[in-house]
């Protein structure tokens, strides 16, 4: 389960005292809407570690045993707090409990909207543990594949599923934007989504990734057959096979996982990753 599927659950038998960052100025452990929810034993997400978010929990604890407080508080990330970043970080508190549930779940969905988009294509050992590293990130994931009743159960809040026979028919209702990754388990089935990819990317030129799973000598072999189907080289220098960040040499489908999802954060970028709640 995702740290906000965790808080959101606890809540319904146990109030908390959910602390978000508000603003920042400088270096700062966390960008503004990272967010941690203080129970009276246990916390759920972060707000940068640290001395930080020792004194905010211990604050947000005596906030839950009846003490009052501001809605904001300043904490300079400096020696008073035994950090060293020089920044500025203003968390604003809010005692929540299960009267607050609806809202909150509003306010989440509201966030996950403006998370990036990713299409997986294909349900086998390394789609699986793709799925399992991507589910803790800010990241929608459309996870497809041709095979009736292929994927595992439950699946984490940010992942969705799409049975489509045949594969490639799924590409065409993409979110725009979608980062794609092709790792089916046929190749017949892997080339038919790259080349929809490809002509979708001619058209409105809307997915910033595609990514094939894959050695140099399939990409050969798949880079032939696309160019007989009509793609240019520029075209298919839009494809990135294989995929993954170069020196990591593991084969098991984990170490596959790490590796494509650190490429993705890699094209995305950060700013595309602050898809906290606000």
């Amino acid at each position: 389960m995702t740290s906000e599927a965790i808080f959101l659950a606890r809540l319904h038998s146990e109030d908390a005292v959910l602390i978000t960052v508000h603003s920042h100025r400088g270096s700062v452990p966390r960008e503004a809407g990272a967010w941690m929810a203080v129970f009276a034993q246990n916390t759920e997400g972060t707000v940068g570690g640290g001395h930080l978010e020792w004194q905010a929990t211990t604050e947000a604890r005596a906030r839950l045993q009846g003490k009052s407080g501001e809605p904001l508080l300043r904490y300079a990330l400096g020696p008073s707090l035994g950090q060293c970043c020089g920044g500025e970080v203003t968390l604003k508190f809010e005692a929540v409990s299960a009267v607050d549930l609806p809202r909150l779940q509003v306010e989440f969905a509201a966030t996950r909207a403006h998370w990036p988009h990713v299409a997986l294509f294909g349900g086998g050992h390394v789609g699986w543990a793709l799925v399992q590293t991507l589910a803790r990130l800010p990241l929608c994931v459309n996870w497809v594949d041709s095979r009736d009743g292929i994927f595992p159960e439950p699946l984490p809040a940010n992942v969705c599923t799409e049975f489509s026979d045949p594969v490639q028919r799924a590409v065409a209702e993409l979110a725009a934007g979608s980062h794609v990754l092709v790792m089916s388990f046929s190749h017949a089935e892997d080339l038919d989504v790259v080349a929809a990819c490809l002509a979708r990317q001619r058209l409105q030129a809307d997915l910033p990734f595609i990514g094939l799973i894959g050695s140099k000598t399939k990409w050969a072999a798949f880079r032939h057959r696309l160019q007989v189907r009509g793609f240019s080289d520029e075209e298919l220098a839009h494809v990135t096979c294989p995929i993954g960040l170069a020196g990591i040499q593991g084969k098991a489908p984990e170490v596959i996982a790490l590796s494509v999802a650190a490429q993705l954060l890699l094209v995305m970028g950060s700013s595309a990753l602050t898809g906290e709640k606000t």
